[in-house]
C-alpha cells in the first residue's frame, strides 16, 4: 500500500538521510519502553538489550553518513571517444534502487536484525520501501519500532508507507510473493530460509534473496597455540559459544583442537569455564526443545563424551556444555555427519586431531559459514611458520569473516565489515553489515549518449551534487 508515493519520495537523498537520523533519535528518546517491550517478550535482560539498541540506532546513523557520501551509486562517466577500438559512446552509470523490500525480522536480535535493524537501515538508504515481517517472538515490540520508524518518516516530510509491518506465517509466504517487493532480506533457519528462497526463485519474475540461514563458525586451535595459553583460549571460548545463551549466529559451534598434552589443558579449561555458567533461558520454548533433542541426539553417537552435559536446565531453562570427539571419526562421510551442523543454543563440539592432515580432512567437509578463527602461538604469527599461512588458507573458502586470535561473537558496523559467507551461511555473496551492505538493494544502469539536460543531476558533468565519481577511468576528485 502506497508504494509508489513513498518509492518517489525517497528518490531525494537528503530526506533518506534524515530520515535514517530521526529515527535513531526517537528510538533513543523511546529507548526505555523500547527495552522493556523486548525483555517482556525475549528475556534478553536490560544490559543486552541497552547494547543491542545503541548498536541499532548507530547503525541508522552509519547509513545516514553512507547516503550523504553518495560513493554508493558508484558513478561512472566514460566520455565519447572516437579514437578508441572498437569506439567508444558517452555512458555513464550509476545504480539505482530495487524497489520495495521485503524484510523478515530475526528472533535472537530483536532490534538490530529485526524491525529498525540492519535490512531495513539498508534498505532505506538505497531508496526502497520495507516492508517488515514481523517474527512471532516479539510482536509488541515490532510494533512499538515500526511506530517509532513510521512517526519518524513523518517528521522529515515522507509518507509514513516507508515503512510497512505484516504479522503471521501466511503473511510472511504472500510477502515473498507479491508482485510490489522487488527483494528480500531474511535472518533466520536454514529450512525457513531456504523456503523463502526457493518462493522467490519460483516467482514468474525472481527476485534477489538475501537470506542468512545457519552457520557453524568452526575454530582451529594450533598445537603450539595451545601449548602457549592453553587456559586462556579455553575460557576465551566458553565465554564465546556461552554469550546470550549460544543464540548468536556466530557462535563457535566447531572446534579442531590437538590430541595430547596441550589439548588436555584446554579441554580442562573450558571444562572449569562452562560449568561456571548458570542455567538460562531461550527465546521460546520451540527453541529450548529443539537444543535439548539436538544435543541428545548428538550425545548419543558413538565415540562422543560430554565432558559438561548440556540440555534442559528445568522447566524453562537450559544448561550450557559441550562434546568431544576424534576428528579421525569425522574425517569421512558417516554416521557423525550431524556433528557438523549448527547446534542453536550453548554447546559447541571439540574435535581432537592427531595431525594436520587430520585438520585439513575435516575443513574439507563443512559447510559454508559467517566465520572461520585460527588461534596461532606468537611464534607462528610472524610469517615465517608455513602451517599457519596454509591454515588460514583452508579457512578462508569456507567464509566470509576470518579471524586470528580472536572470537567471531560481535560483529563490529564498520565499513570494511562482511557478515555473509558461502551457503547455507548465506544465499548469496553480500554482507548484511556494514556500509556495502546497502548494495544488496541496487541495481546498477548505464545511458547511453543521452543529452546533459535529460540526465539524472548525479551523471551530469557539472557534478552539481559534488559526488564522489571516477570519470574517464579516474578519480574525479
Amino acid at each position: 500500500r502506497g508504494a509508489p508515493a513513498a518509492r518517489a519520495a525517497l528518490a531525494d537523498r537528503t530526506a533518506r538521510a534524515a530520515l535514517l537520523r530521526t529515527a535513531a533519535d526517537l528510538l533513543d528518546e523511546a529507548g526505555e519502553h523500547v527495552i522493556e517491550a523486548a525483555d517482556a517478550e525475549t528475556a534478553l535482560g536490560p544490559v543486552r538489550l541497552t547494547g543491542e539498541l545503541a548498536r541499532t540506532t548507530a547503525q541508522l546513523r552509519a547509513f545516514a553518513e553512507v547516503v550523504d557520501e553518495g560513493a554508493f551509486l558508484d558513478v561512472r562517466i566514460d566520455h565519447a571517444d572516437a579514437d578508441r577500438t572498437p569506439p567508444w559512446p558517452d555512458l555513464r552509470r550509476w545504480k539505482v534502487p530495487l524497489g520495495v523490500v521485503a524484510v523478515y525480522s530475526a528472533s535472537n536480535f530483536p532490534l538490530a536484525f529485526s524491525v529498525p535493524g540492519g535490512d531495513t537501515a539498508s534498505a532505506l538508504a538505497a531508496g526502497c520501501p520495507v516492508v517488515v515481517k514481523a517474527h512471532p517472538d516479539h510482536p509488541a515490540t515490532s510494533e512499538l519500532c515500526a511506530s517509532v520508524l513510521r512517526r519518524a518518516a513523518a517528521e522529515v516530510g515522507l509518507p509514513e508507507d516507508v515503512v510497512n509491518l505484516v504479522h503471521g506465517f501466511e503473511a510472511g509466504v504472500e510477502l515473498v510473493r507479491h508482485p510490489l517487493v522487488s527483494a528480500a532480506g531474511f535472518t533466520g533457519s536454514i529450512r525457513g530460509g531456504r523456503a523463502l528462497f526457493d518462493a522467490a526463485a519460483a516467482r514468474p519474475t525472481p527476485i534477489p534473496f538475501h537470506g542468512e540461514l545457519g552457520s557453524l563458525n568452526p575454530v582451529v586451535i594450533t598445537e603450539a597455540a595451545a601449548a602457549e595459553r592453553a587456559e586462556q583460549i579455553g575460557a576465551g571460548l566458553a565465554g564465546s559459544m556461552t554469550l546470550g545463551e549460544g543464540q548468536f549466529c556466530t557462535k563457535p559451534g566447531f572446534v579442531l583442537a590437538p590430541a595430547g598434552e596441550p589439548g588436555d589443558r584446554l579441554v580442562k579449561s573450558l571444562t572449569t569455564a562452562v560449568s561456571e555458567t548458570e542455567p538460562g533461558v531461550m527465546l521460546d520454548h520451540r527453541m529450548r526443545d529443539a537444543f535439548v533433542a539436538g544435543v541428545r541426539e548428538r550425545a548419543a553417537l558413538p565415540g562422543v563424551d560430554a565432558p559438561i552435559t548440556p540440555g534442559a536446565g528445568g522447566e524453562h531453562t537450559v544448561s550450557a556444555g559441550f562434546l568431544t570427539v576424534d576428528a579421525e571419526l569425522l574425517a569421512t562421510e558417516g554416521a557423525h555427519d550431524l556433528l557438523l551442523e549448527e547446534c542453536f543454543g550453548p554447546v559447541t563440539v571439540v574435535a581432537r586431531y592427531s595431525s594436520p592432515a587430520e585438520i585439513t580432512s575435516v575443513l574439507s567437509r563443512l559447510p559454508g559459514n559467517l566465520t572461520a578463527t585460527l588461534q596461532l602461538a606468537e611464534e607462528e604469527a610472524d610469517g615465517t611458520a608455513p602451517g599457519a599461512a596454509q591454515l588460514l588458507a583452508e579457512l578462508t573458502p569456507l567464509a566470509g569473516r576470518v579471524l586470528v586470535n580472536g572470537w567471531p561473537t560481535g560483529v563490529a558496523v564498520a565499513p570494511a565489515q562482511h557478515h555473509g559467507g558461502p551457503y547455507p551461511a548465506t544465499t548469496s555473496t553480500s554482507t548484511s553489515v556494514g556500509a556495502t551492505a546497502i548494495e544488496r538493494w541496487l541495481r546498477p544502469v548505464s545511458y547511453q549518449s543521452t543529452p546533459a539536460a535529460l540526465l539524472p543531476a548525479e551523471l551530469r558533468d557539472d557534478n552539481p551534487l559534488d559526488l564522489p565519481r571516477r570519470v574517464d577511468g579516474r578519480p574525479e576528485n
